[in-house]
């Protein structure tokens, strides 16, 4: 069954009307594609997350992250990825967040690389949130324990394990994490 070409806007008024409400869809050149429901890493990676950001926002007077967000990283054909988080270190505080998908451009993206198809396609998506101005994206990769941090302009990703820090310099000023930090389970998991 061929399905029909869609732009970002119709593809965000119509994501609920898809599989799952459209929870795990995404727009690739026009055509709205379905990933794999992820698995239970990822949503503790997510967790993970929101809490060492939210520690982080406390101490900053600007920046945010979102997740959750569509960012629109190809026009005409329309691409809109939905990566795990993103951050944004310029304007009101949240104003991205209540919105599907954005055409801002994040300095820093955080993709997850927990099921197959998001493993199998992460290098043209990171080279798409590149080619749209992202500076900094980290691809956490559950399997190896480890995030491959991938800066504009650099030949090739710095690899830290889970043993290392991870920092946020030059998008997330201070900003650092020991990576072993995303996959810890939460206490009511254990």
């Amino acid at each position: 069954m061929l399905q029909r070409m869609m732009n970002a806007e119709e593809f965000a008024e119509e994501r609920f009307n898809l599989p799952d409400g459209g929870q795990w869809a995404e727009l690739v050149r026009g055509v709205p594609v379905t990933l794999s429901a992820p698995d239970i890493d990822h949503g503790t990676i997510v967790l993970n997350l929101s809490k060492i950001f939210g520690t982080y926002v406390s101490t900053q007077r600007s920046g945010y992250p979102c997740f959750d967000l569509g960012i629109q990283v190809e026009s005409a054909p329309d691409t809109v990825f939905f990566p795990a988080a993103c951050y944004f270190t310029e304007g009101a505080r949240f104003s991205e967040a209540d919105f599907v998908y954005t055409n801002t451009t994040p300095p820093l993206v955080v993709e997850l690389v927990t099921t197959p198809d998001r493993r199998s396609n992460i290098h043209e998506r990171s080279q798409c949130h590149i080619s749209n101005g992202t500076r900094v994206i980290w691809v956490v990769d559950s399997q190896n324990r480890s995030v491959h941090v991938i800066e504009k302009g650099s030949p090739h990703a710095k690899r830290i394990t889970e043993f290392e820090t991870l920092k946020g310099d030059p998008v997330l000023k201070g900003f650092s994490v020991t990576v072993s930090k995303l996959f810890e389970e939460p206490e009511w998991a254990q």
